[in-house]
């Protein structure tokens, strides 16, 4: 016989983990399925490894600059092979951490490749082709995605890398092509640009990281620039070919003319795909658009029972989105199973906030001051620099700035762009304000600690209204 469950979740990334322990927190019998790793692509091989590197990279380039602070510390070097393992430590040290959170809240964990064979019932096989059945009231799909290849040059994990290849190199690049500005893209050509690769970053749109504002867009660009990259807008890929020696690529740039270009590797950053091939969708009749599954705001799909979250829903794929979509999903059904306790509240994309872990770092929420115009507000913006605030000239980190959108009439925060340190960790105290539909002068009559770099904050909000004190 099946196993019977509440809930079943498939896929332990960041939505599905979360969604098992919110639906076991509420009392429902949960079990989760995962074919690789618990904590899924985000926590092995995305967000937090990739954050490791990053870290060794920013160290590596402090210890570069050290005469600036007053210190010596002659012919700083790495070890790459190092740099990985210490990466795939922290990934390791948090997946035993999901293991255990699993356990803690007496979710079943079963191991293997999920498909659906009704709305109510997934089969589960294992590596060693056994299977296993499990029969639940609700299934939750939470399946990811992985990452799109070029369609004339297929990732070989040798030459050309997808951002998994990216993060376990067999070799340092010497001469880096990126392909594809987005967050992954723009965070791996700063890695190893970092570390002294030679990198060019190619974009087929007219700038860099083109879903945040224009403005960060500009200044990220200049500040890569300085930096030593080479960023090519308006440009695309033709061609791909690599051997044992290298790659070699097409490149043609924004006035038309089209030149080869040789690398010693290639990471082709140009988007996802859903994983929802293969999983039982298409015989139940489950609904989506280009691959991904359509659903309400509380994650059901067009087939009772069956639910979906993250990066199978859609834009934006982030992992903190996902996870709240998962608490959503979870808390829907423990009320449609009788719990009069529980109040779901859906996951407002407005309010999600994105960010970037280059060197500088960009963080956003809400609207660009473009899109708050297109959309017919009348906008008020303010923006302050970091050469402007103590705290960043004592860190030596003057480049950069945040920007704040207001709706002019009603005193609404529409929208907050940063580019600088840190500022993937400030860009929250923006996100709780539009959730809690914060005005312009909660924000003003807020006091901000002294000296931080939330500082810059509230002198953004001062700007906008015509108040600001430091420029």
């Amino acid at each position: 016989m099946a196993d019977q469950y509440d809930v079943v979740v498939l896929g332990s990334g960041p939505g599905g983990y979360v969604a098992a322990i919110r639906a076991a927190q509420l009392g429902l019998k949960t079990a989760i399925v995962e074919r690789e790793n618990l904590g899924g692509i985000c926590l092995n091989w995305g967000c937090i490894p990739t954050k490791a590197l990053l870290r060794s990279a920013e160290i590596f380039h402090y210890l570069q600059h050290a005469d600036a602070y007053g210190l010596s510390n002659d012919k700083p070097s790495f070890d790459i092979a190092k740099v990985v393992a210490r990466s795939r430590a922290v990934a390791k040290q948090l997946n035993q951490g999901v293991a255990h959170l699993m356990k803690k809240n007496k979710i079943a964990v079963v191991m293997g490749e999920g498909k659906l064979t009704a709305k109510n019932k997934l089969v589960v096989t294992g590596a060693d082709k056994k299977t296993t059945e499990l029969q639940a009231k609700h299934i939750i799909l939470a399946t990811g995605a992985r990452a799109r290849d070029l369609p004339f040059a297929k990732a070989d994990g040798k030459r050309i890398w997808t951002y998994r290849h990216a993060m376990t190199p067999p070799e340092m690049p010497t001469d880096l092509l990126v392909i594809g500005s987005g967050a992954i893209g723009i965070e791996f050509a700063s890695f190893y640009a970092d570390l002294g690769a030679k990198v060019i970053v190619v974009e087929m749109l007219d700038r860099v990281v083109p879903v945040e504002d224009a403005e960060v867009s500009d200044q990220l660009a200049k500040s890569l620039k300085k930096q030593g990259l080479t960023i090519l807008t308006s440009a695309g890929v033709e061609s791909l070919t690599a051997d044992a020696k290298g790659v070699a690529a097409t490149i043609k740039t924004s006035d038309g003319k089209s030149a080869e270009h040789k690398f010693s590797h290639c990471i082709v950053a140009v988007g996802i795909v859903p994983n929802t091939e293969n999983i039982g969708l298409e015989a139940l009749g489950v609904k989506s658009t280009k691959g991904h599954i359509d659903v309400d705001k509380y994650g059901r799909s067009s087939v009772a029972g069956i639910w979906a979250i993250g990066d199978i829903t859609g834009p934006p794929w982030l992992a903190h989105k996902a996870s709240h979509e998962g608490v959503t999903a979870a808390e829907t059904i423990a009320q449609e199973l009788g719990n009069k306790d529980v109040h779901p509240h859906y996951t407002d994309p407005k309010n999600i906030p994105g960010c970037t872990y280059c060197r500088p770092q960009v963080a956003s929420v809400g609207l660009t001051e473009a899109a708050a115009k297109e959309k017919g507000y009348q906008v008020k913006v303010g923006k302050f620099p970091f050469i402007g605030n103590g705290k960043a000239i004592a860190l030596g980190e003057t480049d950069g700035f945040v920007k704040t959108v207001f709706d002019a009439k009603t005193g609404e925060l529409l929208g907050a762009h940063m580019i600088g340190a840190e500022v993937t960790e400030l860009i929250q105290g923006y996100t709780i304000g539009k959730t809690a539909e914060l005005v312009e002068t909660d924000f003003i009559q807020t006091v901000f600690p002294h000296p931080t770099l939330s500082e810059m904050m509230h002198e953004s909000v001062l700007a906008a209204f015509g108040r600001v004190i430091h420029i």
